[in-house]
């Protein structure tokens, strides 16, 4: 039987365990990726396990990630060290590069290949959504914490994925429930909130993750549907060469473009090369069976490659590692006291 490539969908399941129709979509040519959440985990043992069962049932390859920032963010708990929200290191930057190297050592020794980490976001003390899962509200001091963050987690053998771009830090509304937008000028952007995506950019990071939101003096679409961000933008502006994963196209503020499909395929011709359809079993299905099959691009796959993970220790090996011991016990009581 032929390997399949990479898809270019993002599902997920929902419980601890593979049901007939999860197998199904795992197995679908479009699919590529999934992402796990808090109600697929129960402790360690099981998530790897339940990994192990989602890449046996793919014929080929398929990238696992989570969403595991820390503080308010993070679906993995129980046996993963507590992390602190990102705002915290700003009061210990000495501790930002060993906190990316600890989040993906963990998720690595179980089988994830990448969270969607680091948060590029500069807060502006205006969103909830974002506060303290932003490293600072100064934007360059976000970019050096979110830098050595991400530094961290390559030294570990994870790749990065910066979000929400071009920035969610300005705005009071939650995009998961409406659509927010953004009245500022282009400059102001620039200046502000591209700081820390252009100097990680040039570091080499290799994903990122447009924010649903509307920046009104730039362009009438959200940004993860528009190219005039995701291409004129991000790539040729900014020189992004790296893997665009779309948010949740089952977010309120996707809603704007149109069903499912509509959103898909906007989101495609935008310049995404994967499309996250979460929370959702019938969209995704929909989604799966009905996205236009792409052509076989050379430079989509090899951008997504650069997503899988590369951990050098199980879990046991890293449980029993000197150094595991030593940055776990220093994030620990980071975490407690910004708890």
């Amino acid at each position: 039987m032929k390997q399949l490539a990479i898809g270019p969908v993002m599902i997920d399941i929902a419980g601890q365990g593979l049901t007939g129709l999860d197998k199904e979509k795992i197995a679908h040519p479009n699919t590529g990726a999934l992402i796990l959440f808090s109600r697929n985990f129960e402790h360690p043992e099981q998530i790897a396990g339940l990994i192990k069962a989602i890449r046996a049932v793919r014929h080929g390859e398929i990238l696992i990630a989570v969403d595991q920032e820390g503080g308010r963010v993070q679906r993995f708990q129980n046996g993963f060290t507590r992390l602190p929200p990102a705002a915290a290191y700003a009061a210990k930057p000495e501790l930002a590069e060993d906190a990316g190297w600890l989040m993906a050592a963990e998720l690595l020794a179980v089988g994830v290949d990448f969270s969607f980490a680091p948060v590029l976001d500069v807060d502006c003390g205006i969103s909830t959504i974002i506060g303290n899962r932003s490293f600072s509200q100064n934007s360059g001091l976000a970019a050096t914490l979110a830098g050595d963050f991400r530094y961290g987690m390559k030294l570990a053998g994870m790749a990065a994925t910066g979000k929400h771009f071009p920035g969610h830090g300005a705005v009071a509304l939650d995009s998961h429930l409406t659509l927010p937008e953004d009245k500022r000028d282009l400059d102001t952007i620039r200046q502000h909130d591209l700081t820390p995506f252009r100097r990680l950019i040039a570091a080499g990071l290799e994903a990122v993750m447009p924010a649903h939101v509307v920046y009104s003096e730039v362009d009438k679409l959200p940004a993860g549907f528009s190219e005039v961000w995701l291409q004129t933008i991000l790539r040729k502006e900014l020189g992004f060469d790296g893997a665009i994963f779309s948010d949740d196209l089952s977010m309120e503020g996707a809603a704007v473009v149109g069903d499912f499909l509509e959103r898909a395929g906007l989101a495609q011709q935008a310049g995404c090369d994967m499309l996250l359809v979460c929370n959702n079993s019938q969209a995704a299905e929909q989604v799966l069976d009905n996205l236009p099959k792409r052509r076989e691009n050379r430079r989509h796959q090899q951008r997504l490659q650069k997503m899988r993970g590369y951990g050098e220790l199980d879990r046991e090996q890293l449980l029993h590692s000197d150094k595991w011991r030593k940055i776990s016990a220093q994030i620990q009581q980071l975490s407690d006291a910004n708890a």
